[in-house]
């Protein structure tokens, strides 16, 4: 009789419990990627909603304005043919009131933050703020599907029991887990994902 030892069954069931192992972190890595998926997901469109809002009001703002402006130079067209002094010191008068209602719109002192230039600094910002979330939404994305790919490897490698298919795995989980911490902590610097 040979000495008692590893036998092939041994072994097989080791490697099985190590690419188990493997399948679990990996999928604690997916998990992790699909909350940040769907936390980039809504952070995008909530600063896409804001965005269009605010270059939706900065739009209405500058058409209401345009408006006074119409009917300012209308006046001012005809103002000179207006010969009756107290009609002519209306005329007068309602060019100033519209030109200070589309000067306000402008730049109103009151409310600041509603002046024209303001609410398109506040919609770029917006928008170029959906543009990272959007930017961390890719790593997230292609990182689960490394992940989901290589928990598919890793499950056929205890099925096959073809180590190389549990070494393909473990690259590859090694490049979702890599893509996903680009996805939290900094998603411009892979900038051909995005």
């Amino acid at each position: 009789m040979g000495e008692p030892g590893n036998t092939l069954d041994e072994v097989t069931e080791s490697e099985n419990k190590s690419v188990a192992l493997m399948i679990a972190v990996l999928a604690l890595f997916l998990a992790l990627s699909e909350a940040g998926a769907k936390k980039a997901e809504h952070h995008s469109t909530e600063k896409n909603i804001e965005a269009s809002d605010l270059y939706n009001f900065y739009q209405a703002r500058k058409v209401r304005m345009s408006l006074f402006e119409t009917a300012e130079r209308a006046f001012e067209a005809i103002a000179p043919t207006v010969t009756e002094e107290k009609a002519k010191e209306g005329v007068e008068k309602q060019i100033g009131a519209w030109r200070a209602a589309a000067a306000k719109f402008e730049n109103n002192p009151e409310k600041p933050a509603d002046n024209l230039e303001k609410i398109q600094e506040r919609a770029k910002e917006a928008g170029e703020a959906r543009e990272l979330w959007n930017k961390k939404l890719e790593h997230f994305e292609f990182a689960s599907g490394a992940l989901q790919i290589s928990i598919v490897l890793a499950s056929a490698a205890i099925i096959t029991g073809v180590s190389a298919l549990a070494w393909g795995a473990g690259l590859l989980g090694i490049l979702g887990a890599v893509l996903m911490a680009f996805g939290y902590l900094a998603p411009t610097v892979l900038s051909f994902l995005g």
